[in-house]
């Protein structure tokens, strides 16, 4: 399954390109991750918990960085799996400064789903799919903006209040409308691809970070 898109960040390519290498603010802006760990120098792992409706469940994926180019693309190959079946892709995402002070993410990656998830429509899957990233991706730039108010206000912290699980499950709800779900397994891949996109778009959150503080 192929999967892309794009979406606009409200601030500079490298303050977009440091919030996604923080493991924390990651954590902050998607509802249900639990923990972020590395296992060798670009190899990642975590875990999920997520709840939308009465579906529910933890999952696991690791990620490995790859042709990382600071602070505009890196490839990504992930993996993951849970109680209705497993996910496994690569992916590239891509960070174009677009002069006005915003930042234009792009990402595309292929994605293969097994178990009871392949069970479920392609309809069904992207339509989840989309609306899921979809709001994943405004969390990580609201989570931006307060970063950036928080620096032009000389605050040490930062005054975000990071989404609720229920408030991200509405959403998700809300931006669906309209879209026809053929089963509640449908909802479980969703979750398999946007936890797997999750890892995808942010574990690289945890290695420049890590690596820097190792430095310092």
């Amino acid at each position: 399954m192929k999967l892309e898109g794009e979406h606009i960040f409200h601030g500079p390519r490298q303050a977009v390109w440091e919030l996604v290498r923080d493991p924390e603010a990651l954590a902050q802006a998607l509802p249900g991750t639990e923990t972020l760990t590395r296992l060798s120098e670009n190899e990642y792992a975590g875990t999920m918990n997520v709840r939308i409706g009465p579906i529910a469940g933890a999952f696991s994926g690791k990620v490995v960085v790859s042709d990382e180019v600071p602070p505009a693309s890196c490839t990504l190959t992930a993996e993951g799996k849970g109680a209705q079946g497993f996910a496994k892709g690569v992916g590239r995402i891509q960070l174009t400064d677009q002069g006005d002070g915003t930042t234009l993410m792009k990402y595309d990656g292929d994605v293969m789903i097994g178990g009871k998830l392949a069970s479920v429509g392609q309809r069904s899957i992207d339509a989840v799919s989309r609306s899921m990233i979809r709001q994943g991706l405004i969390a990580l730039d609201q989570s931006l903006k307060a970063r950036m108010a928080a620096e032009a206000e000389g605050k040490q912290e930062i005054e975000y209040t990071k989404p609720t699980e229920a408030g991200f499950a509405a959403a998700v709800v809300k931006d669906m409308a309209g879209e026809m779900l053929s089963s509640p397994q449908a909802i479980w891949a969703g979750l398999a691809i946007v936890a797997a996109l999750a890892l995808l778009i942010g574990f690289l959150l945890g290695r420049v970070s890590q690596r820097q503080a190792a430095e310092a």
